[in-house]
C-alpha cells in the first residue's frame, strides 16, 4: 500500500478537529498494554502483537510511545515491525480477506473469485478499503486444497467458493 492510500484512509477517518479517528484513544490503549507487561523491553514483540491485534496495524504514534516507554530505539522497533509478516505499518481492515491462488484453487476458478471480491469491495490485493472494513490479500496456499477455491475471511475458511457466492459471504462481515 502506498503512502497516498494511507493518507486517504487516515483522512477519511478524521473528525472535525482534524484528529484521526483511527488512533483515537491509542495512547491509553498502548499504555495499558505496556503496563500489563511491566514496561519490560523483553516484552517488545508481545507488546507489538497486542497493539497490532487491537488496531489491525501499528500506527507510528504507537511505535514512538513504545520506544519511549520501553527505552528501545525506534529503529530497532521498526526493524522488528518490518521483519515479521504479522505486523503491518499501514491501516488494515477489520476483516482480512485471503484468496488462495494455489494450483488446486487456481484450476477451480480462484481468479474469477478474486475478480469478484475486487469488484465487490473496490480494492485490489494489498489494499484496504477506505472504511477499514476489508483488506485483500492473495496467498499461495491455505492448506485445504480439496475445498478449492478457498477464501479465508477473518480467520474463517469458506470452501468451494464461486463468484456468485461471494456477495452473500461478504454480507456476513458488515
Amino acid at each position: 500500500m502506498d503512502n497516498d492510500r494511507v493518507d486517504q484512509i487516515t483522512d477519511n477517518h478524521k473528525c472535525e478537529c482534524g484528529h484521526s479517528g483511527i488512533v483515537e484513544g491509542l495512547s491509553d490503549r498502548v499504555d495499558r498494554i505496556i503496563d500489563k507487561h511491566n514496561c519490560k523491553a523483553s516484552s517488545l514483540i508481545q507488546v507489538l502483537l497486542e497493539i497490532q491485534s487491537e488496531n489491525h496495524w501499528l500506527p507510528k504514534e504507537a511505535l514512538d510511545q513504545v520506544a519511549e516507554r520501553l527505552q528501545v530505539p525506534l529503529t530497532r522497533i521498526q526493524q522488528i515491525a518490518t521483519f515479521y509478516k504479522a505486523f503491518s505499518l499501514v491501516p488494515k481492515g477489520r476483516h482480512g480477506i485471503h484468496v488462495c491462488m494455489g494450483t488446486a484453487c487456481h484450476v477451480r476458478g480462484a481468479q474469477r473469485v478474486l475478480d469478484t471480491v475486487e469488484n465487490l469491495t473496490g480494492i485490489k490485493p494489498g489494499e484496504t478499503d477506505l472504511d477499514l472494513k476489508f483488506s485483500l490479500e492473495t496467498v499461495n496456499c491455505l492448506g485445504c486444497c480439496a475445498l478449492g477455491p478457498v477464501v479465508e475471511i477473518g480467520g474463517k475458511t469458506h470452501g468451494k467458493m464461486a463468484p456468485a457466492k461471494m456477495a452473500d459471504v461478504l454480507k456476513n462481515y458488515e
